[in-house]
């Protein structure tokens, strides 16, 4: 692969551990873990795509109810997978990590304005927000890698079959962390 950058969907406080916890997603943290760390090793950008909600917000009022509002302490990333500076923090409202966010606008301006050429998505929630991100990389052109072992949903059927979607609809390659690790170089 070239000119990869690693997606981290929603891995919150509030969806690991708070209001909307996923019990499945434990599991997935030490992949996560071990995938940011190599990406950085590798110069490769590891992003953060999180909801931050404002209150006002359809998924808050309507659909999911309050999680990831802006500001506060369900909205940080998981302490173990904190940020770092060399990282970037993408800020979402929606489903998607692209939908009127500057993530498209970020990934074509990496490696010295040569754009990122594929995107490698983990995190929360494969049959939503990475099933989202990742129509909206695909109509935008970019390969997509899902970390097999680095994406979950509230359950093993929403799960499989988010994947099952991915690969399918968006031609997306479906690798455990350690192949993609290997791919880095």
């Amino acid at each position: 692969m070239d000119n990869e950058a690693v997606i981290v969907l929603d891995m919150l406080n509030d969806f690991v551990t708070g209001g909307l916890k996923c019990e499945r997603c434990m599991h997935v943290i030490p992949s996560l873990k071990k995938l940011v760390v190599a990406a950085r090793k590798h110069k490769v950008p590891v992003i953060y795509s999180n909801d931050a909600h404002l209150p006002v917000d359809e998924e808050v009022v309507e659909r999911w109810g309050k999680h990831a509002i802006k500001g506060t302490k369900g909205a940080e990333v998981i302490p173990e997978l904190k940020p770092q500076k060399t990282d970037y923090i993408v800020e979402k409202r929606t489903y998607s990590g692209f939908h009127e966010t500057g993530l498209d606008m970020l990934l074509r301006s990496l490696y010295h304005g040569e754009g990122v050429r594929a995107v490698i998505l983990t995190g929360l929630h494969t049959n939503i927000c990475v099933r989202h991100t990742a129509a909206d990389a695909f109509f935008r052109g970019y390969k997509i890698i899902v970390a097999k072992d680095g994406v979950e949903a509230f359950t093993k059927e929403d799960h499989e079959q988010g994947l099952e979607y991915l690969r399918n609809i968006y031609s997306a390659k479906i690798l455990t962390v350690d192949q993609i690790i290997r791919s880095f170089g």
